[in-house]
């Protein structure tokens, strides 16, 4: 491909979304420039501080848990409060807490403030991602979904690069960076980002809202009726499943190699090709899967990242293990924006918090429970075991996929108004719509805000990449969108 059709390819890609889409990217950008503590918090415990691995993994453990408690909480907030002040409050919240995690001693505190950690961190992303569906068009939500995980990844390659040398000065110094970016992150949504909720009877700003009768129609959505969502909740089922692999990533694959007497370089080596590939390939391939049926890719996706992991069986090397990682980043790029495009199809306009929160519990839950599951297995059937059992979960996750996309195609019944009239586009082919469950009378194809972050708990695991987007957790890598 010639430079020109490169440069052509590079300016469609970023072309036509709203300047306030820009700024709340850069916001997210350069909160994971500074994104340091999460991914050597582990490190921090275990050699600067001389705490078992046992306690490290129950403070990531309880990061996890802290942040899966605050993902349904800023869910509500965010449709009640609205974005820019859930995201607002959050973000200065993690500021805080993040500096004072560096001065505490005893343990039972750092546990504690970790657990804050994970409550303040993880409130900002059903905002973040709530406020992309407002502000940018039907048609381009995937790619702007896309490009929200693309900065989270390249800022996190960036972070982790740069993590390293500092914290040769000093540990305090991670925590001290990492709460000054996070203010600076708040500085520019409170200076350039404005509140984009949807007002009942009106459209949203930025031209992602929708048709002003439509809202006015549409019914309050509580907690209550998002779990009654039978497809949305499909939806958040599957993700958990495609969650709980790639968090073997960063719990039993960097276990699974120094089994075989591989290095902590050698793991780095290996997980360093999930970020590079994200960074890389990522917005090319964005633009191949805009428009497109969802349930295809998202059954593709899970086929590759459940056989990426069954690869991890037969490695033995590093150059195996990267091919294997490879496999399942392919599976990851796919899944991350097709998903998040997904979930805001399926998100009636008023409670995009909600079901943003929801499915950000999602992973949350994940990364509680893979690295109990994942050292189970290993532990009384041995790490080959897992492996084989990943790739079983990758082919349900693909046969549950399979099965929502004929659902959505079998009951084309309107749903809950996602912004767009009976004329908007339909993306992906799938029918766009959500039941009965939110009793939406309003016709038309659903859409509003998805995505979610990738938490991602162990202690002593490596940098990594997740789906959606958000604050990285303990030893984990990005997240998420």
């Amino acid at each position: 491909m010639s430079v020109a059709r490169l440069r052509q390819a590079a300016k469609e890609s970023v072309s036509g979304l709203p300047r306030e889409f820009w700024w709340l990217w850069t916001s997210t950008l350069v909160n994971r420039l500074g994104g340091f503590v999460a991914t050597f918090l582990a490190m921090y415990l275990t050699v600067d501080r001389g705490y078992s691995a046992m306690f490290a993994g129950l403070v990531g453990a309880l990061h996890g848990l802290g942040g899966a408690v605050s993902a349904v909480v800023a869910g509500v907030l965010t449709d009640r409060l609205g974005r820019r002040p859930t995201l607002l409050v959050s973000q200065v919240s993690t500021a805080v807490t993040v500096a004072v995690l560096g001065f505490v001693q005893d343990p039972v505190a750092i546990a504690v403030v970790t657990c804050l950690v994970g409550m303040t961190s993880n409130a900002s992303r059903p905002a973040v991602q709530a406020m992309i569906a407002d502000i940018v068009r039907p048609e381009d939500r995937v790619r702007a979904f896309a490009l929200n995980y693309w900065a989270i990844n390249l800022g996190f390659a960036v972070s982790a690069a740069a993590a390293g040398l500092i914290a040769s000065h000093g540990y305090l110094t991670l925590f001290l960076g990492d709460a000054g970016m996070t203010l600076l992150c708040a500085a520019i949504v409170f200076a350039k980002v404005p509140e984009s909720r949807p007002e009942r009877g009106g459209a949203a700003a930025g031209g992602g809202g929708g048709d002003g009768a439509m809202d006015a129609l549409e019914p309050e959505v509580g907690l209550g009726s998002v779990l009654r969502d039978r497809r949305f909740m499909a939806v958040v089922g599957l993700s958990y499943l495609v969650a709980t692999l790639i968090q073997q990533a960063f719990v039993a694959l960097p276990v699974a190699m120094g089994a075989q007497g591989l290095s902590s370089t050698d793991y780095g080596i290996a997980i360093a090709t999930n970020g590079a590939l994200i960074v890389a390939v990522q917005i090319p391939v964005t633009r191949f899967l805009e428009h497109r049926d969802p349930a295809p890719l998202l059954m593709a996706s899970a086929l590759l990242i459940g056989g990426g992991f069954g690869l991890t069986a037969f490695a033995g090397s590093v150059g195996m293990y990267t091919v294997a990682v490879t496999v399942w980043t392919l599976g990851e790029i796919i899944n991350s924006p097709t998903q998040m495009g997904l979930v805001a199809r399926l998100s009636p306009t008023h409670a995009r918090g909600r079901y943003q929160g929801m499915y950000s519990l999602s992973w949350s839950l994940a990364s509680l429970t893979a690295p109990l599951v994942g050292g189970a297995v290993m532990d009384r059937f041995g790490s080959d075991a897992l492996w084989a059992s990943s790739a079983v979960v990758g082919v349900v996750a693909a046969g549950g996929y399979a099965a929502l996309g004929r659902a959505m195609r079998n009951r084309p019944e309107a749903g809950g108004s996602g912004g767009e009239g009976s004329g908007s586009v339909v993306d992906t082919g799938a029918g766009a719509e959500l039941g009965g469950e939110v009793g939406a009378a309003a016709e038309g194809e659903v859409s509003a805000g998805g995505g979610a972050g990738a938490v991602g708990v162990a202690a002593g695991s490596g940098a990594a990449g997740a789906s959606g987007g958000g604050a990285r957790a303990v030893g984990a890598g990005p997240v998420a969108g």
